[in-house]
Parts: C-alpha cells; sequence; structure tokens
C-alpha cells in the first residue's frame, strides 16, 4: 500500500514542479570554448544579447544601464553596468538538463567582498513562478571569468531567465553571459 501512495505523491510533486517540461529538447544553438584559456573545455551557447552588443533583449532595473566598454577577452564593444542594487535579468533561455551552468565575465569596483547575486527564474507545471538562488560571484575591479555557477531551474523548466542583482556597496561590470549546454567535457 506505501509504494503506490509514493508513487502517487512523486507523480503530483512531478507536475506540480514542472518535471516533465524539462525533458523536451533545446533548438540546436552555436557552441563555442569561450573559456577554454582558463581551462573550462566546456562548449557553452551564448545567453541571448549576452555581449549586450544588440541591446534590449534584457530587463533592466535600478539603474542598470548598458555601457561602453568591453571585457577584454573577447570582440565587442559594450557591457553591463549594475550599480548598486540594481538588477538586470536575462531574456527566456531554453535549458534541460544538460545545461547545467551558467558563466560569464565581471568585475567589481565596489567593495571587494560586495557580491553580485545570480538567481534563475522560471515557471512550472502548475503556472508557478518561482526564483531559486544559483550563486553569488566575488571579484575585483579587473575583468575574469566567473566560476561556473550550478543551476536547480533546468531540473524543472524548459525556459528560464537568469537575474544578477548587484549588492549594497558594489559596482559591477558583466559582459558574455554563457549557458553550458553539454556539462563538463
Amino acid at each position: 500500500m506505501k509504494r503506490p501512495l509514493l508513487a502517487a505523491v512523486g507523480a503530483l510533486a512531478a507536475l506540480a514542479f514542472g518535471a516533465p517540461q524539462a525533458l523536451a529538447a533545446c533548438p540546436a544553438q552555436p557552441l563555442d570554448q569561450t573559456f577554454r584559456p582558463w581551462l573550462d573545455p566546456a562548449y557553452y551557447q551564448a545567453a541571448p544579447d549576452s555581449g549586450f552588443e544588440a541591446g534590449g533583449s534584457w530587463v533592466l532595473a535600478g539603474g542598470a544601464t548598458v555601457v561602453d566598454g568591453n571585457q577584454p577577452f573577447l570582440a565587442g564593444t559594450r557591457s553591463l553596468d549594475l550599480p548598486p542594487g540594481s538588477s538586470a535579468t536575462t531574456a527566456p533561455i531554453c535549458v534541460t538538463v544538460a545545461h547545467p551552468t551558467i558563466r560569464f565575465f565581471a568585475r567589481n569596483a565596489g567593495a571587494a567582498l560586495s557580491p553580485l547575486i545570480v538567481t534563475v527564474q522560471f515557471k512550472t507545471l502548475l503556472g508557478l513562478q518561482l526564483e531559486l538562488p544559483v550563486g553569488v560571484v566575488l571579484g575585483g575591479g579587473e575583468w575574469q571569468p566567473t566560476l561556473p555557477l550550478l543551476m536547480l531551474g533546468n531540473l524543472l523548466s524548459n525556459e528560464v531567465r537568469f537575474r544578477l542583482t548587484a549588492a549594497p556597496d558594489s559596482a559591477w561590470q558583466v559582459d558574455d553571459v554563457y549557458v553550458d549546454p553539454y556539462s563538463k567535457g
């Protein structure tokens, strides 16, 4: 009697949180070994307008703006400026369980221990809008790639948005946001 009850509870939980959605495939996107110079052999796909060159596909709030100036490692001329308390949210990105991490270039001209907070937003199968923490980024005044940040929203939905929020006393700049579609290696 316990097994059918557990199976029913598990099935209901999967429906409530949208697990079946995550099984659908995403359309093929161009891939690149963007972070290979930093010993990361994974192939990444760019988030929509990841380099902020097109302008307009991210939702900017609290004073976040696209500015001239770019990290020195890749082509481009613009980046995202995140003053204290501001945030920027990506356009929707298709992800699956094969998309385990997000990574980007960043620098912080503010207080050294004032983080950039990364969250993932998604809608469950029941239409519940959720936002889960992905991680925090610490950094100095020089452009550097972030460490890969593991996300869990890819287990619960195919379409996600990432929000980057600058903590108080920070002065973040972000450029070239990527999702790893094939894990490490």
